[in-house]
């Protein structure tokens, strides 16, 4: 099936030359994308000399033309995708030598992140986890935590999720999440952790969610960030909040960049973190790819990765490891999930039809924190 028979769209295009009237009325009155198992199509009403669709793809960006339908300023993209899966794009309108990136104005569904807002499209079957949704569940508190750092020469103001029905009499784990405040903003956490609590899949934890000004300096493999939170975070939240002692009551999670700064702090100090939580990390563990990568934070990532090789083994340490089929650095991923097994970790690795995208690393979430605190939980083979 395409656009052509498609049988929303054809009695629109064959029964008649559509009017600009009749395309109106049509887009008006029709939800898109249109999806279909395994085909999406979209739909563009303009003047305009192109219209492409553009998604963030392996380590660019991916131009799909829209084809005009003649006599009208209708245009349509039938575009065939994996079902069971999402990915974000924006609409390019070419006109008189200039070029505009916007927001599909057919569809409502959106998705932001630092950088403002995409479309959504969500293929065949795929549908938001319930759990990260609003369901009434007993909400958390956030509140701040002041650190004074002698690694970074700065106070750092960190927020901190406590779970409902704190007690300051009870010991609880620890997650450290890195961007956690654009994980709030963009990636459903609150919501998410609330749930997750609420249902018993997660002990009731507290999560001191970090952020850097400079991600690129600090979270590649700099020892600098190893030892703020190891030596100054967790003094803090130790004299400050009744936490496990137990490694395996202490996880590390983080995706792209945050991964990266995730794993170089438990190799750097083993046996204080017992679970790792790594999501589309920026790994680069074949340095024949820095040839595709020219940035100079890939080969600051590439060497920390020579460096964790002839490191000791993480011992009595579980990760999961999840990535995108749509990213550039899947096969990297799955790489990172072989050698993590091969240093003796115990690991799960998880992959969806999604691209480098806070939602997809919410989608993710779940499966992630059952598996660091429940390593019961029956595995299931990569997608």
């Amino acid at each position: 099936m395409n656009w052509q028979t498609h049988p929303r769209l054809a009695p629109l295009l064959t029964a008649k030359p559509p009017t600009a009237s009749d395309v109106a009325a049509f887009l008006s009155s029709t939800r898109f994308p249109l999806v279909d198992p395994g085909l999406c199509i979209f739909a563009w009403q303009g003047e305009s000399d192109r219209v492409d669709l553009l998604r963030w793809i392996e380590s660019g960006i991916e131009r799909t033309p829209f084809h005009h339908i003649r006599g009208t300023d209708l245009w349509l993209l039938q575009l065939p995708v994996n079902n069971d899966g999402r990915f974000e794009y924006k609409l390019a309108i070419i006109k008189d030598g200039s070029e505009d990136w916007i927001t599909d104005p057919l569809n409502p569904d959106r998705a932001t992140d630092p950088f403002g807002e995409n479309s959504v499209c969500r293929t065949h079957g795929y549908a938001q986890p319930d759990w990260s949704l609003p369901k009434g569940a007993p909400p958390g508190h956030i509140e701040t935590l002041i650190v004074e750092s002698r690694a970074f020469g700065e106070i750092r103001e960190e927020q901190l999720y406590l779970p409902a029905g704190y007690d300051v009499s009870k010991t609880y784990p620890l997650i450290i999440i890195h961007d956690g405040d654009d994980f709030v903003a963009h990636g459903d956490l609150v919501n998410s952790l609330d749930n997750l609590i609420d249902a018993q899949d997660i002990p009731p934890v507290i999560v001191a969610l970090v952020q850097s000004r400079d991600r690129l300096g600090e979270y590649a493999g700099g020892r600098r960030h190893a030892r703020y939170l190891v030596q100054e975070l967790l003094p803090v939240l130790s004299d400050r909040y009744e936490l496990s002692k137990e490694p395996a009551d202490r996880v590390l999670l983080g995706a792209s960049l945050g991964a990266v700064a995730s794993l170089a702090t438990a190799f750097r100090y083993p046996g204080v973190f017992g679970g790792l939580v790594l999501q589309s990390g920026s790994f680069i563990l074949d340095r024949r790819k820095l040839d595709d990568r020219p940035h100079p934070v890939f080969h600051r990532i590439a060497r920390l990765v020579l460096a964790l090789k002839r490191a000791p083994n993480l011992a009595d340490t579980r990760a999961f490891v999840s990535t995108g089929e749509l990213e550039g650095l899947a096969d990297e991923n799955r790489a990172l999930a072989s050698f993590l097994h091969e240093r003796g970790v115990d690991v799960l690795f998880k992959s969806a039809w999604d691209g480098h995208h806070w939602q997809n690393w919410r989608d993710q979430l779940r499966d992630g924190l059952r598996w660091v605190f429940r390593p019961e939980v029956t595995r299931t083979k990569a997608d």
